[in-house]
């Protein structure tokens, strides 16, 4: 009894570790193993393959300049007043007067002027509106956002007007309280047409034989300015007239800008007043081991007749085209082979030459990646053998490609492999060129280039 009792329990015992080594397959675990062998496998791949970035090539602009503090010198006459008493001015500041027309007036009491109404005389006539109008009209068709100065020059033009108006009426108030003062007040006129300035500085005498450096120092310089009804004495500066329309703008210039622009007969400036863009003419002085660089105006006086000081950019390159970055940019050698050995397939869909190899001529396919001004176009090296000789069409002249020349560009990726496009560079700067739009085998907008064209080669597939 005992002895079946133990083969029993013996049976279980071994039954049941029979029961437990029995595993099924755990479908959850072996998908994330996958998962994350695929996943090793994906981040491994990553890591070790080439890294390729794209660039989409845009329209821009580079705009290289330096910045200064000009010195304004113009032909400028300070008239002393010629006699004591309080002054009133026909004229406002920065309005243009002609030899004999009177400026200002003194008085031995203030005069009264009313200006708190609009008289008949203030209203501008029929020939001034009508031209204020085709001015209005002229800027509404032709304003054009990226030349905002125009703006400025609308403002001085409506200015001028409004002066030339209160100017009238100024003068008929001057002029009948001179009538009534019984002798007792006078006019003064003008003693040459020019530009009335009612802002004095010391500088008037300043003239390009004497100027040095201490005159670019502003940090001693004051102005002076008179103002309407005024005690002036007898001999005292009452009014300054600019008398020509052409004016200077100085700049101390570095050794290295002074031998840069040493060639430059012209340049383009922009004022930062009111950010007007204008050109001038321009050469260099030395003085003392200084240089400056004169710049001659010969319009826009009257807008800027009150400064001594003007804020000024020297533009020394402003061009527009299609910005690409410098690492985008690579050199690659062509043969040069003579264009009138180029030919077309029998489609006439494609470009090629004529070959001559084995006492055969055959026909082949050929890239053009640009063109030379002395009748060449560049071809790539590796769709020629070494001793390719090429068999003018219709004639039994031959060339042998030997002379190579380097083209600089880039590659483009629009198909998914990289092809190289000539770039023409027109400017620069640390990180960007400017290069030319539209030209033959050249880029276009919106083009995709490859960032940096040492990471990759000609014909090489390129995903995005």
């Amino acid at each position: 009894m005992t002895k079946q009792r133990k083969k029993t329990k013996n049976k279980k015992l071994v039954s049941m570790r029979r029961f437990k080594t029995r595993r099924e397959m755990n479908i959850g675990i072996l998908i994330f193993a996958l998962v994350f062998v695929y996943l090793i496998v994906t981040i491994w791949m990553y890591a070790t393959s080439k890294k390729i970035s794209v660039y989409e090539v845009r329209e821009g602009s580079i705009v290289k300049d330096n910045s200064y503090t000009g010195l304004v010198l113009r032909e400028e006459m300070v008239v002393p007043a010629e006699t004591s008493g309080y002054v009133s001015y026909f004229q406002n500041e920065g309005s243009k007067v002609k030899a004999g027309s009177s400026v200002y007036a003194l008085s031995p009491d203030k005069l009264t002027l009313e200006n708190e109404e609009e008289t008949p005389e203030t209203a501008l006539n029929n020939e001034e509106l009508r031209s204020l109008t085709l001015s209005i009209q002229n800027f509404n068709e032709n304003f054009n956002s990226q030349k905002f100065s125009s703006v400025y020059s609308l403002k001085n033009e409506y200015s001028t007007l409004l002066q030339t108006a209160s100017n009238r009426s100024k003068t008929a108030q001057i002029n009948e309280q001179i009538a009534a003062s019984g002798g007792g007040a006078a006019a003064y006129p003008a003693l040459r047409d020019g530009i009335i300035v009612r802002t004095f500085d010391g500088y008037e005498e300043v003239t390009e034989d004497t100027l040095k450096s201490s005159d670019f120092d502003r940090s001693h310089y004051e102005s002076h300015s008179l103002e309407d009804q005024m005690e002036v004495a007898a001999g005292e500066p009452v009014y300054k007239l600019v008398t020509d329309e052409t004016w200077n703008v100085y700049v101390e210039l570095s050794d290295a800008t002074a031998k840069e622009l040493a060639d430059t007969e012209q340049i383009k400036t922009r004022i930062d007043k009111d950010s007007e863009t204008i050109w001038a003419d321009f050469s260099i002085l030395q003085k003392d081991g200084t240089y400056f660089g004169k710049l001659t105006y010969t319009d826009s006086m009257i807008r800027y007749c009150e400064d001594r000081y003007l804020h000024i950019e020297l533009i020394m390159e402003d061009e527009s085209g299609l910005k690409i970055p410098k690492s985008a940019v690579v050199e690659k050698p062509f043969y040069m082979i003579p264009k009138e050995y180029l030919t077309s397939s029998g489609s006439g869909s494609s470009t090629g030459i004529m070959i001559q190899k084995d006492g055969e001529i055959t026909y082949q396919d050929i890239t053009v990646y640009a063109e030379s001004e002395d009748g060449y176009v560049y071809v790539n090296p590796n769709e020629l053998d070494k001793h390719t000789v090429l068999v003018k069409p219709e004639s039994t002249e031959t060339f042998r490609p030997n002379e190579k020349r380097t083209l600089q560009g880039v590659y483009n990726i629009n198909k998914g492999y990289a092809v190289f496009e000539q770039v023409h560079i027109l400017c620069e700067n640390d990180d960007y060129y400017i290069v030319e739009e539209n030209t033959a085998y050249g880029l276009k907008n919106y083009d995709h280039i490859v960032q940096d064209g040492t990471t990759v080669e000609e014909d090489e597939v390129v995903f995005q």
